[in-house]
């Protein structure tokens, strides 16, 4: 939605109060000021017991204003925009710059006319039966796959969020962002066990997504490879080679090796990368991403949270570190440009540098090739929770399946183990990269501070030597 008037329409303030606003956040001597806009919607819808058993929609509606000086940010939001509350919020967020350090330029960026996300239906134009006939369908299409299936759980939600943006440099940016997320879980029993299975998908769609063919495509993809989820064992443990699977093993490539190009840990020192711009950190076969712009995608935007338009960044280009994360903060520490990872959970919150969709491209290698490569190793494809330290880069992930690796082969199944390592030791112990890259379109959430959407991906990947922990 390219018309500007709407969105002046929906928060109801016109430019010159946006510049006053601004003015008045600036009063003490601050750098830099902006604001930030959003009116947005929530609906959801949970199935359990064959029952529609909750459901709910609310709204959300406010300004947050920020000042910048030094190394100092204020920062105070309003839940509506009436003149006087928001004044109070500019004042309130401008009594930082007293006694501020000396302050800092903040540039302009150049505006690009983008849409990572096409709609023809928007959420709102949808009452909440519109959604009964998918869900329960695809309950029963899941439970005609297995006759194990004991329990299924479908939520469905959906977000439209309006936001608009203003600074002290006169840039006036606004977006309308969907997104729709459908998650299911099958509870199987066999012998007495029991075992899970979720499957779920996000983009940032209007309700066109909700179709037949994904219907059909959860329904499949829970009940494949529960027979291996019943036989999998615990493996004996130790130092091996590990095949990271395409597509959901980018977790750790976001957790691992991700956050550690944040542009906020590199300034403070904080990150194990802090030092090491325009070196060699892989082999000259890895490319790493973080890509703002892939249409539909969970982590895309057609701007940042402070206006900066989306991006696609590398990080590590042919095995040289290329570029950090950076907000428009870090950008002016660095002086360079903001790539637009600026972003916020909603408008109580200050922007600050965050991921968006990550991922490695794809090499040359067939990964039925690189599987043939390893004697003795574990495939794994996918992961739970995992803790990663910044500063040192040392990263744990638990296995939820995978499997062992024997003279090139893939063979008994396993599970409940976890994959140990250190984050640049395993960017440069990258032997091979496949040609097969999958972007994950899960309800991926990163929990830095403030929880926002992400996505996450890679080819086959394997990783010479990393601590398998097992029997």
């Amino acid at each position: 939605m390219n018309d500007i008037q709407y969105y002046l329409d929906t928060f109801e303030v016109s430019v010159p109060q946006l510049e006053r606003l601004t003015a008045t956040a600036l009063a003490r001597g601050g750098d830099f000021a902006d604001l930030y806009f959003e009116y947005t919607t929530f609906f959801n819808l949970l199935l359990k017991d064959g029952t529609v058993s909750a459901g709910g929609f609310h709204t959300d509606f406010g300004v947050g204003i920020r000042v910048l000086k030094g190394e100092k940010t204020g920062y105070a939001y309003s839940e509506n925009t009436a003149m006087p509350d928001m004044l109070k919020a500019a004042e309130a967020a401008s009594a930082i710059a007293l006694g501020a350090d000396s302050g800092r330029a903040y540039a302009a960026v150049c505006d690009r006319k983008v849409d990572c996300y096409p709609s023809t239906t928007s959420w709102r134009e949808k009452e909440a039966d519109a959604f009964l006939p998918f869900i329960r369908d695809l309950e029963q299409e899941i439970f005609s796959k297995d006759s194990r299936i004991v329990k299924v759980i479908i939520r469905l939600s959906d977000s439209v969020s309006d936001v608009m943006m203003f600074n002290s440099l006169g840039e006036l940016t606004a977006d309308t962002r969907p997104m729709g997320s459908v998650t299911a879980t099958a509870v199987f029993e066999q012998n007495g066990r029991t075992e899970n299975r979720s499957v779920s998908r996000s983009f940032r769609k209007g309700a066109e997504m909700i179709c037949e063919e994904l219907r059909h495509e959860m329904a499949e993809e829970v009940v494949r490879g529960i027979d291996d989820r019943f036989e999998a064992t615990r493996p004996k443990g130790g130092r091996m080679s590990v095949v990271m699977g395409a597509g959901a093993s980018g977790i750790l490539l976001h957790e691992a090796m991700g956050h550690a190009f944040e542009a906020d840990f590199n300034r403070k020192g904080q990150s194990i990368f802090s030092d090491r711009m325009g070196q060699k950190v892989c082999p000259e076969s890895v490319s790493v991403v973080d890509d703002g712009t892939l249409t539909y995608n969970r982590g895309s935007g057609n701007y940042d949270d402070e206006g900066v338009p989306g991006e696609k960044t590398y990080m590590v280009r042919d095995g040289i570190l290329t570029s950090y994360l950076h907000d428009r903060i870090s950008a002016a520490w660095y002086g360079l440009q903001s790539t637009g990872n600026g972003r916020r959970e909603n408008f109580r919150y200050n922007p600050i540098p965050r991921m968006r969709a990550t991922y490695m491209e794809n090499g040359t290698v067939a990964p039925e090739d690189i599987t043939a490569s390893v004697r003795h190793g574990i495939y794994v494809d996918e992961f739970s929770n995992g803790q990663v330290k910044i500063g040192e880069g040392d990263f744990t992930f638990f296995v939820k399946s995978g499997y062992l690796i024997e003279d090139g082969k893939l063979t008994a199944p396993v599970k409940d183990i976890n994959i140990i390592g250190n984050g640049p030791q395993a960017l440069a112990d990258i032997l091979a990269v496949g040609n097969d890259l999958k972007i994950d379109n899960g309800t991926w959430t990163c929990g830095k501070e403030q929880s926002v959407p992400v996505s996450c991906g890679m080819p086959t990947v394997l990783i010479g030597n990393l601590t398998v922990g097992g029997e």
